[in-house]
């Protein structure tokens, strides 16, 4: 099985169609694509840099625009998305460190929480041993009790992503 290669253009260039591109392998998996010119990649690490092609790109594009989104990607507001952004950046978490850091009334996040478990984009973690949040008490492990944990499923990170591209349309 291969993985599919993610390519994101470069926000501080913006290179179009037919530009002399030259790709970057970022810790999180993507490319960003870049302009060959941009100042930006001359203080990239130059053993992550890649040639990629414009063909290259638009056919993943176009494969990944053939991905089947669920039904329950309708009931997902921009609220939904946000909570889905905040598990995909800090990983599992529970309601009251994502009710504070969204700024969401507690219960309102407890019922969100439910209904993307429900709808299938987070599920909940199971009892385990977890490092506690950095600097509160560095290098200890805590086994979490009192909380539930949620995390992304393979589905919320559809979503988000279908949702961002969605914003994108709706902005053109």
């Amino acid at each position: 099985m291969t993985a599919e290669l993610t390519y994101k253009i470069a926000k501080c260039c913006h290179p179009q169609e037919n530009d002399p591109i030259t790709g970057y392998f970022k810790e999180d998996g993507t490319i960003a694509v870049h302009h060959t010119t941009c100042n930006a990649v001359q203080g990239l690490r130059p053993e992550r840099l890649l040639a990629v092609a414009w063909d290259e790109i638009q056919a993943t594009e176009n494969s990944a625009d053939s991905v089947t989104i669920a039904p329950e990607f309708n009931e997902i507001d921009e609220t939904d998305y946000f909570i889905l952004k905040h598990h995909q950046e800090f990983g599992m978490d529970y309601s009251i460190v994502v009710a504070e850091a969204l700024r969401i009334p507690l219960e309102e996040m407890h019922q969100r929480h439910r209904k993307l478990r429900a709808l299938g984009g987070l599920k909940r973690v199971e009892g385990r041993i977890i490092h506690y949040r950095k600097n509160i008490v560095k290098g200890k492990w805590i086994k979490h009790r009192n909380h539930t944990y949620y995390e992304l499923t393979p589905e919320g990170k559809t979503w988000i992503l279908a949702f961002e591209n969605k914003q994108v349309a709706s902005e053109t």
